[in-house]
């Protein structure tokens, strides 16, 4: 038993910090998380985002003390008990979760690794078997005779990773797990086309028939006199989509090629809401403007807000009359970059660098360290 006794411990310990880490690593993910949870079970009053992202910090914390708790067998008798009622209550929340699907991911593992709902209730149901024999053999566990060990080792563990969640939020995620992390290619992969169908319609019978371009019997004189061409439909399924990005004006017209694909540099600020961005971070990005547009490069903005939103952030904060705006949608903006507003730079589709506006850089710093002369 005493060898079951510890493997609980220290699996257990490992997962709860593997998932903190992750977690942890990016606060605003997680608490982007706890809304969509709230949302979906319709008390999305009861957590605005400041809220929700007290709570994601407070939770990766006490993930990651349970973790460390058990890691080095510090007041595991105490803490034993947290620990067995969190794994109670995660258990039947992801079988409802599991059943219903309010949600499609937990973000137990934030951007690590996605579980379905199914394999997250599997997955803590292996755990909390393991979570009951830490419980029940609590009193077994024989913490180090070193005076104040528990203490010293949770206390310095806390503010450690409160330190560590912290600067994740005011800064970029140290570590980042998503599809628009700097060096990654976001043009579209190959191994896959793009399907014209062409539906002609007999002159006759009014009878439709769809044909897959080129293979229709173009070059015979008699069917081409009977049929004409009235639709077509395309297909890019075959196609493997690096993002889900869709770049637009305020008229619609999609421009995301233009921008994603540019063979020369181009900076894109992200705001996902004009309404909640630091504005006085938009100081930096007019000079920063102002430097790309004398050298010939391309820099937009991209918000989900609505256009009437953009008019009524123009009429408050100074801004270019040149620089431009273009809208996405919200959701995207949030994963591409943990700011609002938050800088990218790109070129030929190749993500080269990020900022938050915590750390906006000259355009003289950015010059050097990222463009070629």
């Amino acid at each position: 038993m005493k060898y079951l006794r510890n493997f609980s411990r220290l699996f257990v310990g490992l997962v709860f910090i593997f998932s903190a880490f992750v977690k942890g690593v990016d606060p605003l993910g997680t608490a982007y998380r706890i809304d969509d949870y709230f949302l979906a079970y319709g008390l999305e009053w009861a957590l605005p985002l400041p809220l929700s992202l007290t709570l994601s910090v407070v939770l990766c914390t006490l993930e990651f003390v349970l973790g460390i708790s058990l890691l080095f067998n510090a007041w595991i008798k105490r803490l034993s008990w947290i620990l067995f009622i969190l794994m109670i209550y995660f258990t039947i929340l992801t079988f409802v979760d599991a059943i219903w699907e309010p949600v499609p991911d937990c973000g137990c593992f934030g951007d690590v690794v996605t579980l379905t709902n199914w394999e997250t209730f599997y997955k803590n149901i292996v755990l909390i078997v393991f979570t009951a024999i830490i419980f029940f053999q609590r009193r077994k566990y024989r913490p180090p005779r070193i005076p104040a060990y528990g203490l010293t080792v949770l206390l310095f563990f806390t503010i450690a990773f409160a330190g560590f969640t912290r600067y994740n939020l005011n800064h970029l995620p140290v570590i980042d797990f998503r599809n628009w992390k700097v060096g990654n290619n976001m043009n579209p992969e190959d191994g896959g086309e793009v399907k014209v169908y062409l539906v002609f319609r007999n002159t006759e019978s009014g009878e439709l028939k769809e044909y897959l371009s080129p293979d229709y019997p173009w070059q015979d004189s008699v069917w081409m006199a009977k049929w004409e061409f009235v639709d077509q439909r395309i297909d890019d399924t075959e196609l493997v989509h690096s993002h889900d990005l869709i770049i637009h004006n305020a008229g619609g017209e999609d421009h995301t090629a233009n921008f994603i694909g540019n063979p020369d540099y181009q900076f894109l600020l992200i705001a996902d809401d004009l309404r909640k961005s630091r504005v006085k971070a938009f100081e930096t990005v007019d000079r920063l403007f102002h430097e790309a547009e004398i050298q010939g490069i391309s820099f937009i903005v991209i918000t989900g807000s609505l256009p009437a939103d953009v008019e009524a952030f123009r009429s408050r904060v100074p801004l270019n009359p040149h620089l431009e705006f273009y809208y996405a949608d919200d959701t995207v903006l949030k994963a591409m970059i943990r700011a609002n507003p938050g800088l990218m730079l790109m070129k030929d589709g190749i993500v080269l660098a990020k900022w938050h506006y915590n750390d906006f850089p000259s355009f003289r710093e950015i010059r050097e360290k990222h463009m070629n002369h």
